[in-house]
């Protein structure tokens, strides 16, 4: 995603991303569209070596590609090239739960396992984790880093202390540890999930049966539209996605984010920049909180702005800073 490319970039490294072809077509009906394209990662290997590659990461759920879901198949298939090559396989899980009820709905010869068996294996399956506690472990802050390997777990705890605070604590409060340990076990209730994944699905049909193009299927947290598809007059270099989250504000104070070209556009010195693979907005819905009527608001919201698309004009940046410029940037209307 979007910070752990600039934590990247930022050590002077190159992510490249991986998906798989149906991840970059919102409309491609596909039930694992945030799986690895394990042939791209084989040809990377071959092309840098893998002593040039400190390790491979997978997000569950893919967020910046709308939410979508990773299969165990995938992750089996990812593991088996990282040993083949000797290389550290690690997973952004925060969204993990979510990823398991979908391996569970959607996989074949899961349906009778619960998510917890299913994150079970997901875990043992690779070296590390990332996780941010506020996406499923339902709290308001924190994380946590994990991993197998011990002296890089010493190294990590040493970094962490000039970073943010003593290892038995991170930093947070002992109210918030409480609160991640409990969220990461209710997070994993069939109850909870269920409805939780069908809530998001309701809006995302809204939007669809409206004739509003979204990512389709819908994502686990978050409903994604296509601005690129609903204002084709707005070019790349216009930021879409940006204009039509700014109206869906304005139209009736729904925040969503943008994730396209502002977020994951390459800007170069000549002034042109290279745009981002799809133009996207996210409605993510918070957890616990909204009832349908909730649910029909911000669907009413997408479809009265859809309507008067062709009238939305695009931004421009006035203001950026160099890194992960979509958090401060400021933008003037054209």
């Amino acid at each position: 995603f979007d910070t752990t490319r600039a934590n990247i970039e930022y050590q002077h490294a190159e992510a490249r991303d991986m998906v798989i072809a149906e991840g970059h077509d919102p409309a491609a009906d596909h039930p694992f569209k945030g799986n690895m394209d394990v042939a791209a990662l084989r040809a990377t290997i071959a092309e840098v070596g893998a002593e040039r590659i400190p390790l491979v990461m997978i997000t569950v759920t893919n967020n910046s590609g709308g939410g979508q879901p990773v299969s165990l198949a995938n992750l089996r298939e990812v593991r088996a090239v990282c040993d083949e090559h000797g290389l550290p396989f690690y997973m952004d899980a925060a969204r993990f739960a979510e990823n398991a009820w979908f391996i569970k709905l959607r996989e074949p010869g899961q349906a009778d396992r619960t998510p917890r068996e299913i994150a079970q294996e997901m875990f043992s399956l690779v070296d590390g984790v990332t996780f941010s506690a506020k996406k499923d472990a339902i709290a308001n802050i924190g994380g946590f880093l994990a991993m197998k390997d011990p002296e890089l777990a010493a190294q990590c705890r040493n970094l962490l202390i000039l970073t943010e605070g003593f290892p038995t604590y991170g930093g947070l409060a002992g109210r918030d540890l409480e609160a991640i340990a409990t969220g990461l076990d209710e997070v994993l209730d069939e109850g909870y999930l269920r409805y939780r994944i069908r809530s998001t699905e309701y809006l995302g049909e809204k939007c669809r049966d409206a004739g509003v193009p979204i990512v389709w299927p819908p994502g686990g947290h978050a409903v994604y539209l296509d601005a690129k598809a609903l204002l084709p007059h707005i070019p790349p270099s216009q930021y879409p996605a940006q204009a039509l989250a700014v109206e869906l504000y304005r139209e009736g104070g729904v925040r969503g984010v943008e994730i396209g070209s502002v977020m994951f556009g390459v800007p170069h010195d000549d002034g042109t920049e290279t745009p981002a693979a799809m133009e996207l907005v996210r409605l993510a819905v918070p957890r616990r909180t909204y009832t349908q009527s909730h649910i029909d608001y911000v669907g009413e919201v997408v479809v009265a702005v859809a309507k008067k698309a062709a009238a939305l004009r695009g931004y421009r940046i006035s203001q950026s800073a160099p890194w992960l410029r979509h958090f401060t940037a400021r933008f003037e209307p054209l």
